[in-house]
């Protein structure tokens, strides 16, 4: 399994201490003063709790109903990475936001945890829409959606069947159905794709017999000269003080390690399918221009309706977006919410 990850080029798990590069303003755990925060809790279709930041400006009138953003996290990361930064920069200009945990993530629901469901997380957000809709305070014909890397597959899925949703952006997208079934660059062959796919159902097995749950390798816990670029890309974010973070009742920072057992459900998982359909919706694809993810969002642009956006970010990797607040084109994102949730 480890050939196998690394050539998904799939994700880095828990907190090892060690440099990070803090530059070009990295800020992953921002806090602003300019708005409130307060945790909540509402219901997913599935009966399941769904946590969320709820971000509302400081500024904002007592009677106004004001536009709302949903922001999603990256693919088996939690709110406190990326999404919360995002969330609270929208909040900023206006905007009350909702960052939450998807399902076996986080604080929210879901045993056992990390379970990969591309159905319920993308339930997640229509569940994000239901509670926002149902707050004096906004507007619910004016609700929009952000999907950070993984979420912004999720987001899309979510978005073709919830018309609600009138404005969905995503930022270092990741299509985590075509990645899991084709690597990047499609440079995974369809039997490294069945051989994945006999793990994991070899783990089910052995779960459903009483065995230890396994998780999808991350990387090594330290850096050497045969590391690959794109594991040391994320290494950097989640496992230095730069974005690693243990949630709550953990005794390690899991995030990034979805069980074994489950991967296989991202093979039938194909959110740009009838992507068509969002328009006349509006849709904004951001991406740096050295990013190693950007044929996922080059691949969504082609394939949407109009109107649609693909804003390259000059200089900006995969995991540059995450956090680096001097590349985060965060007045493009506000300027694309204002016109289409005005």
């Amino acid at each position: 399994m480890k050939n196998i990850a690394l050539a998904l080029g799939l994700f880095i798990s828990a907190f090892t201490a060690t440099a990070a590069d803090l530059s070009r303003g990295a800020d992953n755990f921002y806090t602003s003063d300019k708005v409130t925060r307060q945790k909540v809790t509402f219901k997913n279709q599935y009966q399941m709790n769904v946590v969320g930041n709820l971000f509302v400006p400081k500024d904002k009138g007592p009677n106004s109903k004001s536009p709302a953003i949903v922001v999603g996290h990256p693919m088996g990361a939690v709110k406190e990475q990326s999404s919360n930064l995002y969330a609270q920069k929208l909040a900023e200009q206006g905007f009350v936001t909702l960052a939450i945990d998807l399902s076996f993530w986080g604080e929210s629901d879901g045993k056992p945890g990390h379970l990969v469901s591309p159905e319920i997380y993308s339930d997640d957000f229509s569940a994000a829409v239901d509670y926002l809709s149902t707050q004096s305070f906004v507007d619910p014909e004016k609700i929009g959606v952000l999907g950070i890397c993984g979420s912004g597959s999720f987001v899309i899925s979510a978005a073709k069947i919830d018309p609600r949703m009138k404005a969905i952006a995503t930022v270092s997208m990741y299509d985590m159905g075509s990645v899991f079934r084709n690597g990047l660059k499609h440079a995974q062959t369809v039997d490294q794709r069945k051989a994945v796919i006999k793990s994991a159902t070899e783990q089910r097995l052995a779960e459903f017999k009483g065995g230890e749950t396994a998780y999808i390798p991350g990387t090594v816990n330290r850096l050497d000269d045969s590391t690959p670029a794109i594991q040391r890309e994320f290494f950097d974010f989640y496992r230095t003080e730069r974005g690693g973070y243990t949630p709550a009742g953990q005794k390690e920072a899991l995030t990034t390690k979805p069980m074994l057992s489950s991967v296989g459900k991202f093979m039938n998982f194909y959110p740009f399918n009838d992507i068509e359909t969002i328009s006349p919706r509006p849709m904004l694809f951001i991406t740096g221009d050295q990013a190693h993810s950007k044929e996922f969002s080059e691949d969504a642009y082609q394939r949407a309706g109009q109107p649609k956006e693909l804003f390259m970010v000059p200089g900006a990797g995969h995991v540059d977006l995450y956090d680096r607040t001097d590349l985060i084109p965060f007045a493009k994102l506000t300027s694309f919410f204002k016109q289409h949730l005005k």
